[in-house]
């Protein structure tokens, strides 16, 4: 029987390069102090999902001596030169390791719960894809049982049609889609407190 594949997508965290939107409210090293909690939040939510195969992301390099165990972590490099072509080299790996339904996730939305992931693969027995809309009209999740990679060509990233561009694609394609309920990602201080968490 094959495996579910989560894929997690991190930032290395570096002081200016990293969180630079909530840089912007708080400073560098505080948006990477924060951005160092929601990863450590999202990792013990990963940790808590059974029977997935979970696949590291990181922008950058490897860190074998992070706060991510190496032996429930698949760590890797994204490859690519954006977020698109990444998001989909990653999926396409996974897919040729012979996982069945992958999901992709991001480091940085608290409202991503084991829960809610359980849900996400629930979602993708009855349907091709399934998608997590960020109140920013982006999407903080996304998966499929089949690689698509015209879901990631030529989108423009950051910006708030991303969900519905993505959307109109699934249906030009004729794929059925499962939606989430909308949740926040912390790019600001204002998500941050959002979500009734305390600064650092």
């Amino acid at each position: 029987m094959r495996r579910p594949a989560l894929i997690i997508m991190v930032k290395n965290p570096v002081a200016g390069k990293t969180k630079t939107r909530l840089a912007e409210d708080v400073g560098d090293e505080q948006a990477v102090a924060m951005y160092r909690i929601l990863m450590r939040y999202t990792r013990d939510r990963v940790l808590g999902l059974e029977g997935v195969t979970r696949y590291l992301h990181y922008s950058d390099r490897v860190d074998p001596a992070d706060e991510w165990p190496n032996r429930e972590f698949i760590k890797l490099v994204q490859v690519g030169a954006g977020l698109g072509e990444r998001m989909a080299a990653a999926i396409d790996h996974a897919f040729v390791r012979g996982h069945d339904k992958i999901i992709v996730i991001g480091s940085d939305c608290p409202g991503v719960t084991t829960e809610l992931l359980h849900q996400a693969f629930e979602e993708l027995t009855t349907h091709e894809l399934v998608i997590g809309p960020a109140n920013d009209g982006g999407y903080y999740l996304i998966g499929m049982r089949h690689a698509h990679p015209f879901l990631f060509n030529n989108m423009v990233w950051s910006t708030e049609t991303v969900f519905e561009e993505t959307m109109a694609r699934a249906r030009e394609q004729g794929l059925s889609v499962a939606t989430l309920a909308p949740l926040s990602d912390v790019d600001h201080l204002e998500d941050w407190l959002g979500y009734g968490w305390t600064m650092p």
